[in-house]
C-alpha cells in the first residue's frame, strides 16, 4: 500500500458535527492518482474558487476500505481513481452519490461517465498494440482480435488476468464480441504468450523493446513517459517500439477513463460538485494531457503534447464505460477459465 499522505490534522479522531464543517471554504478528497502533475490541478482549483483542498492519496483499494469504514462520518468529499471498473467497484459499494450538473454533462460526452450522475470521467486513456518495429510490420497486427492468430505464438507479453486494465479490456470485448468469443480469444492470446505474465505496463514495453517478445499492449501514456523521459535508455526502448491504434475499421480504439464522484456523505458538497466541474475546465484538461500524457475528456481542449499530437486523431470505442466494470465479474470468471495467471 503506498504510504498515506494527508494533510487532515487528526481526521479519524475528529468528530464531524457538520454544520461548522459544511460551512468551511474546502474539500476533502481521497485520490489513488499519484501523478505529480495533479499537484498543479489542486492549485489551480484553489486559484480559481478560493477553496483550500485536502487530500489523502493510497491504493483505491485501501481508500475504498477507509471510506467504508468511516461511514456516515467520513471527512471525504471526492474519491477521485484511475479505470471505470474501479469507479464500478465503489459504486456498487453504495459509496457515490449522484450530481446533476449542466457543466459536467454539456462537456463530458455520455459514454465517458456513469448514466445516472454517479461518477465522471476526466481523462482518457487508450489501450494500445505496441510492436517491435525490428520484428513487426503494423499492418499485420491492426485489431485486438489478431493477437489471438497462432502467428504470434511465443511472441505476445501482457499483464496478469488481475490487472484492473486487462479486466476493463476483456469488459470491452465481451460486449463487442459476445462471451464466447470473447473467452475464446482469452484462450487464444495465453497460448500465444512469451512468458508468464507479469509486471506493469511499462514493463510490457521494456520487454518489446528488448526482444523478449514482439508484440503487447499498454495505455498510451506509459509509451509516453518513455518518450519524454529524461532517461536516454528509455528513450532508446520507446525508439524500438511502434504504437497501432487497434480496430479503426469496426468499433474503435478501446478507451477507459481516470475519474472521480461526489461520496455519499460528503461534509461539503457544493465544493466538491466544483471541483469535479473544475476538473471538466479547459485549464484542468491541458493538465491531463501535458502533464500525464492523457487525452482530455473535452474535445474541444487543443493539445500541446508532442507525443500525443503525433499519436494522430483515431477512432475512439464508443461504448460507454460503465460497462467496463459491469462486465469485470464475468471478464474475471473468463480469465480464471482459460487459466491466465
Amino acid at each position: 500500500m503506498r504510504a498515506l499522505k494527508g494533510i487532515f490534522l487528526g481526521l479519524s479522531a475528529l468528530a464531524f458535527s457538520g454544520g461548522a464543517l459544511a460551512q468551511e471554504k474546502v474539500v476533502n478528497i481521497y485520490s489513488s492518482r499519484h501523478y505529480q502533475a495533479d499537484e498543479a490541478l489542486y492549485a489551480g482549483f484553489t486559484k480559481a474558487t478560493g477553496i483550500k483542498v485536502n487530500r489523502i492519496e493510497a491504493g483505491e483499494d485501501a481508500l475504498i476500505e477507509r471510506i467504508r469504514n468511516e461511514g456516515a462520518r467520513s471527512p471525504a468529499d471526492v474519491m477521485i481513481t484511475v479505470d471505470a471498473g474501479r469507479l464500478w467497484r465503489a459504486e456498487q459499494l453504495g459509496l457515490f452519490q449522484a450530481v446533476s450538473s449542466t457543466v459536467l454533462e454539456s462537456r463530458i460526452p455520455g459514454n465517458l461517465r456513469e448514466p445516472s450522475g454517479l461518477w465522471f470521467g476526466f481523462s482518457q486513456r487508450a489501450r494500445v498494440i505496441a510492436y517491435s518495429k525490428a520484428k513487426v510490420k503494423p499492418e499485420e497486427i491492426q485489431t485486438y482480435e489478431e493477437l489471438a492468430d497462432p502467428k504470434w505464438k511465443g511472441r505476445v507479453c501482457m499483464r496478469s488476468a488481475t490487472s484492473i486494465y486487462n479486466l476493463s479490456l476483456m469488459g470491452a470485448l465481451i460486449d463487442h464480441l459476445g462471451e464466447p468469443k470473447a473467452e475464446a480469444w482469452a484462450k487464444a492470446v495465453r497460448a500465444n504468450l512469451a512468458q508468464d505474465p507479469k509486471g506493469g505496463d511499462s514493463d510490457q514495453l521494456k520487454a518489446v523493446a528488448a526482444g523478449q517478445c514482439d508484440v503487447t499492449v499498454s495505455n498510451q501514456y506509459y509509451y509516453a513517459r518513455l518518450v519524454r523521459s529524461d532517461k536516454a535508455d528509455e528513450r532508446e526502448a520507446a525508439a524500438r517500439i511502434g504504437i497501432v491504434m487497434p480496430n479503426q475499421k469496426t468499433w474503435g480504439t478501446h478507451v477507459n477513463i481516470s475519474g472521480g464522484g461526489v461520496l455519499k456523505h460528503a461534509p461539503h458538497r457544493e465544493a466538491a460538485v466544483k471541483f469535479l466541474e473544475y476538473l471538466a475546465s479547459d485549464d484542468a484538461q491541458r493538465y491531463f494531457a501535458d502533464g500525464n500524457n492523457e487525452w482530455p475528456v473535452v474535445a474541444s481542449v487543443k493539445l500541446d503534447n508532442p507525443v500525443l499530437n503525433a499519436l494522430g486523431d483515431f477512432k475512439r470505442d464508443r461504448l460507454n464505460v460503465a460497462m467496463l466494470g459491469r462486465n469485470q465479474p464475468n471478464s474475471q470468471k473468463i480469465y480464471d477459465r482459460v487459466a491466465w495467471k
